[in-house]
């Protein structure tokens, strides 16, 4: 397989109708491949987001992540952005589905594409990965460190609540990365939401990193660790290969 690939913005339809920008990356050679939907954190669409998206592209998946705060602040700076839409209570949880259903019959769509999807997503996006594959028929999903699945969000998060209640609806293998140093989500968290996943027998795969706390993962912000982030790739590579690959 060659590691060329192509990647830019693209215009996708959102599942309520809606034209939203997104940032695809996927190998030139043909398929068949799957596809990975990336939920960007509550920092928004950014350049670290962007090469996450083209990291997938490079192991072969054609990826894609979609700007959830378009419609709130079209053209912002990712900063601002962000600012935005944390000043109207979040991004409502219907039209992250929506918007995840879009990306994920764009993908559908596109040459070599094998059919198969799945989901990750950092901090917020965690989170609403999770919701994704509880709301959504997808084949894989990876919640990096998202908070509130369980626990109840800050008041000032009007378009949040905790998922748990989902979990008998998730639709897909969950792969779940945390850092013990970590408050949102703390331990105590996903310690019950694993055992709520286990009581319902649903397939998941939690690993936490001793001396880890929240976005470890992003190369960008003092919080990265690189050997808890390096050990986490290998993890999600090896979960997405099995899940993914026709």
């Amino acid at each position: 397989m060659s590691d060329t690939m192509t990647a830019g913005t693209v215009t996708i339809t959102s599942g309520d109708g809606t034209e939203i920008e997104a940032y695809l990356a996927h190998p030139v050679d043909g398929g068949p491949r799957g596809g990975i939907v990336v939920i960007h954190h509550m920092p928004g669409y950014d350049a670290w987001t962007k090469e996450v998206v083209r990291r997938f592209a490079a192991d072969g998946y054609a990826a894609l992540c979609p700007n959830l705060y378009h419609r709130q602040a079209p053209g912002a700076a990712p900063d601002d952005a962000a600012a935005a839409v944390r000043a109207t209570g979040g991004v409502a949880d219907d039209q992250v589905v929506a918007d995840v259903k879009g990306a994920m019959d764009h993908l559908k769509a596109l040459d070599g594409a094998n059919g198969r999807i799945g989901v990750i997503g950092h901090c917020s996006g965690g989170r609403q990965s999770f919701l994704a594959a509880c709301s959504l028929d997808l084949d894989a999903a990876v919640d990096c460190y998202g908070a509130f699945v369980v626990n109840d969000p800050p008041a000032e998060r009007t378009n949040m609540k905790p998922l748990l209640g989902l979990a008998p609806q998730l639709s897909a293998p969950l792969l779940g990365l945390f850092g013990a140093d970590d408050n949102f989500p703390g331990p105590q968290e996903t310690a019950k939401l694993a055992a709520e996943l286990e009581r319902l027998g649903k397939d998941h795969e939690f690993h936490t990193y001793d001396g880890a706390g929240h976005a470890f993962f992003d190369t960008g912000r003092p919080n990265y660790r690189p050997e808890a982030a390096t050990d986490g790739y290998e993890k999600i590579a090896g979960f997405f290969g099995r899940h993914l690959c026709a």
